[in-house]
C-alpha cells in the first residue's frame, strides 16, 4: 500500500495559474512561490469583494481517536466530489504546524487520494507564513526585554510580564525558562516562557484580521506586561506595531494551492483548536465563497473544540453564517469510544458501537443548538461490516441527520460523491438558522463558561483554581467581560480529562488559569493539564523522515 507522501509525489499537478482560472483569477492576480504555490493580492481581494456569497459547509468531527477520524481528508475529498458534480468549489484549510510534522501527528494536509498539493511544502516551510509569524512574536518579545533593560519607561513589573516568546517546533525545554543571566548588559534577569507558534496570539490575530489596517490595529492591543500599577502595557505602548506589521505584509495574504485532483485549496494560517480558535484565516474563508458555489472549510479536533469556536468566535467576529456542517466519524472511532482496544477494532462488534455511539450523539446534539442541518459522514474502512454501517446510518437518520459513506481515502473525489450529493440535498432542503451558543454582551466570563461547559461539554458546573479566580476577576475589572471565551482543553474528551471517552457524566470543568488575548479579542481559559508548547513523543516522526540527493522527501506521512 502506498503512503501518503507517495501518492503526492507521483501525482501530476498543475500550474497553479492554470488551476484559478476555474474560478476566475488571472496570472496576474497571483504572487507566485514557483509554479504551483501562490498567494493572492490585495487588489485582487478588494476586486471581488462584491461578488455573491456561495454557500458555507464546516467539516468537523467526534472527538478524535489514536483509530483516525479524517477530517483534512474529508474535506478535500468533498470538495473534489462536488467538482465531479460539477460544483464550483473551493477547500479553505489551515496550515500545518511544523511540531506536530516531527512529534506524532505526522502531515496535515488529506491522506491517500484526497490531499492538496505540494504536500512537502505544505508540511514544511510552505510560503514562510509561520515564520513571519514566529518573527513578529518575538521581536516584541525582544522590544519588551529591550525597554526594561534600556530604563523601563512604562514602569513595566517584572514579575508580571505575559507575552512569551514562541517557537514553531515541540519542544518541551523551552516551557519554562530564564533570560538575561550572564553580565549586566545581557539584559533583566527574569522568568521567561515559550509557546508553540500556533498557540501564539499573532496567530489568532492573523486569521481573525480583515485586512492590515485590521492587523495593525489588532496588534496593537496586544497585551505584554502589566505596570506597578496593575494597568496593561500593550504593543502600541512599546512602538511595536509597524515593524511587527511589515514582518507580516506577506502572511496576511491568502495562499492558493490545489487538490490531487486540481480543485482549488486556500490554505492559509494555522492555529490549534486545544489551544487557540482552530480555524483558518477570515481572509481565505470569505474569499473562497467569493469565488465558488460552494465554500467547504474545517475546524479543528473535534466539534467540542474547533465547531464550537468557529461557531462562537469566528462567525460572530467575521459574520459568517454556515449552512451546513459535516460531522466526521468512522466505525472503529466510536467502537473505541465503547472500549474496544485499539488491534481489535477490526472486529464486527454491535455491542461496542451502541455503547461508543453516544459521543457522536452529542456532538449531533450539540452543532444543533447553533441551528445549522448536520451531514453525518463515515470513513469507511475495509473491517466495517454491513451491519455496523447500517446501526450508524439508521442512529443518523433518527437525528434527522442525512448521512453518507465516504470513501475519499481510497478514491478520491469518486468516493466523495455520495457524500457531496448529502450535503446538496441538505443545503437545497434544509434551511440553516444559525445561531451563536451566547451573547458576548450580554452576559459575564463566568456565564459564557458556564454555557460552553455545561451545553456542548455536558458538565455540570464549573470549578475555578484560586488563580483563575483572581484573573477572572482582574478581566472583568479591565472591561474585557465583553469578549467570546476560548477554551484551552484537551481534544479527547468531551470532559478536561482525556481518560473519560464516550459521553461522559457527573463530571465538572476545572479552569486553572485564564488571560485576555485582546487583539484577538477573546478571553483563553485553560482546563485540565493543556499545554501550550506540547513535548516530542518517545518516538517522534522526525526520526523517519529524510530527503535523497534529488531533494526528494520521505516519512512526512
Amino acid at each position: 500500500m502506498k503512503t501518503d507522501i507517495q501518492i503526492a509525489q507521483e501525482s501530476e499537478l498543475q500550474p497553479i495559474k492554470e488551476v484559478v482560472k476555474s474560478i476566475g483569477i488571472t496570472e496576474d492576480d497571483l504572487e507566485l512561490y514557483g509554479k504551483y504555490k501562490a498567494k493572492l493580492s490585495s487588489d485582487f481581494m478588494e476586486k471581488v469583494k462584491d461578488n455573491e456569497d456561495g454557500k458555507l459547509v464546516l467539516v468537523t468531527a467526534i472527538n478524535p481517536t489514536p483509530a483516525g477520524e479524517g477530517k483534512t481528508t474529508t474535506s478535500v475529498g468533498l470538495a473534489q466530489g462536488l467538482t465531479k458534480l460539477d460544483k464550483k468549489a473551493i477547500v479553505a484549510l489551515r496550515e500545518p504546524s511544523l511540531g506536530p510534522c516531527f512529534g506524532i501527528k505526522g502531515g496535515a494536509a488529506g491522506g491517500g487520494y484526497a490531499q492538496v498539493v505540494p504536500m512537502e511544502d505544505l508540511n514544511l516551510h510552505f510560503t514562510g507564513d509561520f515564520h513571519g509569524i514566529t518573527s513578529a512574536n518575538n521581536l516584541l518579545a525582544a522590544m519588551l526585554d529591550n525597554h526594561i533593560h534600556q530604563g523601563n519607561a512604562l514602569n513595566i513589573d517584572t514579575r508580571n510580564i505575559v507575552w512569551k516568546r514562541c517557537l514553531d517546533m515541540n519542544d518541551r525545554a523551552l516551557r519554562n525558562t530564564v533570560v538575561g543571566l550572564g553580565r549586566k548588559v545581557d539584559g533583566v534577569v527574569r522568568e521567561d516562557h515559550f509557546v508553540i507558534t500556533v498557540a501564539s496570539e499573532i496567530m489568532a490575530i492573523l486569521c481573525l484580521a480583515n485586512d492590515m489596517d485590521d492587523l495593525k490595529e489588532r496588534l496593537g492591543k496586544i497585551i505584554v506586561a502589566y505596570n506597578m500599577d496593575n494597568k496593561p502595557v500593550t504593543a502600541k505602548d512599546l512602538n511595536a506595531v509597524g515593524a511587527m506589521a511589515a514582518l507580516l505584509k506577506d502572511a496576511i495574504k491568502p495562499n492558493i494551492v490545489q487538490t490531487l485532483e486540481h480543485t482549488p485549496a486556500f490554505v492559509h494560517g494555522g492555529p490549534f483548536a486545544n489551544i487557540a480558535h482552530g480555524c483558518n484565516s477570515v481572509q481565505a474563508t470569505k474569499l473562497a465563497l467569493k469565488l465558488s458555489d460552494i465554500a467547504i472549510t474545517e475546524a479543528g479536533f473535534g466539534a467540542d473544540l474547533g465547531a464550537e469556536k468557529f461557531l462562537d468566535i469566528k462567525c460572530q467576529m467575521a459574520g459568517l453564517k454556515p449552512d451546513a456542517i459535516v460531522l466526521v466519524a468512522t466505525v472503529r472511532a466510536i467502537k473505541y469510544n465503547g472500549g474496544v482496544a485499539k488491534d481489535q477494532l477490526g472486529e464486527e462488534n454491535i455491542d461496542a458501537l451502541s455503547k461508543g455511539i453516544v459521543n457522536l450523539e452529542k456532538h449531533i446534539e450539540n452543532l444543533k443548538q447553533f441551528g445549522v442541518p448536520v451531514v453525518v459522514t463515515l470513513n469507511q474502512f475495509v473491517t466495517d461490516s454491513d451491519a455496523e454501517l447500517d446501526y450508524i446510518k439508521h442512529f443518523c437518520e433518527e437525528r434527522d441527520c442525512d448521512f453518507a459513506l465516504s470513501k475519499v481515502w481510497e478514491l478520491g473525489g469518486e468516493g466523495g460523491v455520495e457524500l457531496a450529493k448529502a450535503v446538496l440535498k441538505t443545503l437545497d432542503t434544509k434551511e440553516s438558522n444559525y445561531k451563536p451558543l451566547y451573547s458576548y454582551e450580554d452576559t459575564t466570563i463566568e456565564e459564557k463558561i458556564e454555557t460552553i461547559a455545561t451545553k456542548i461539554y455536558g458538565a455540570d458546573g464549573v470549578t475555578y483554581s484560586p488563580a483563575a479566580n483572581r484573573q477572572k476577576k482582574t478581566l472583568q475589572e479591565l472591561g474585557y467581560g465583553n469578549l467570546p471565551i476560548c477554551m484551552a482543553k484537551n481534544q479527547y474528551s468531551l470532559s478536561d480529562d482525556p481518560k473519560k471517552l464516550g459521553r461522559p457524566t457527573g463530571f465538572t470543568i476545572t479552569i486553572r488559569e485564564m488571560y485576555v488575548n485582546a487583539g484577538a479579542g477573546f478571553i483563553v481559559a485553560l482546563t485540565g493539564d493543556v499545554m501550550t508548547m506540547p513535548g516530542l513523543p518517545k518516538k517522534p516522526a522526525a526520526e523517519g523522515i529524510d530527503v535523497n540527493n534529488e531533494g526528494v522527501i520521505t516519512g512526512l506521512f
